[in-house]
């Protein structure tokens, strides 16, 4: 699909409430996903061996974590035990209950603004 067809578009993400629409093509998606691995494994310790609690709602952002995640081997869970939690601010306390050693709050911002204290 990336070398295919790098700029049509893969996921088209709408947000009724705030009239949000993006599409990304599957070069954006890729990009997104290699970031988002790279921060969880250079800076967060993550590998193929973690588990990654996924504490978010249905967003273009979240496929691109869930990417993420799989681009370094690890994997992706919705409940249970973790050696990391990523969550947006309202689920800390979710977060906090998998056990993780680390927990990143991310804030949903397509600019990425931090997340509110």
């Amino acid at each position: 699909m990336l070398r295919d067809d790098p700029v049509g578009p893969r996921i088209t993400y709408y947000d009724d409430a705030t009239g949000e629409r993006i599409e990304l093509s599957a070069a954006t998606l890729a990009n997104w996903a290699a970031k988002t691995g790279n921060l969880l494994r250079d800076e967060l310790g993550a590998g193929p061996a973690s588990r990654v609690a996924i504490l978010l709602p249905a967003h273009w952002q979240t496929a691109a974590v869930l990417f993420g995640v799989w681009w370094i081997g690890a994997e992706a869970v919705l409940e249970g035990p973790a050696d990391l939690a990523l969550c947006t601010a309202d689920r800390l306390d979710e977060a906090d209950g998998t056990g993780a050693a680390e927990v990143a709050v991310l804030s949903l911002d397509p600019f990425g603004r931090p997340a509110p204290d």
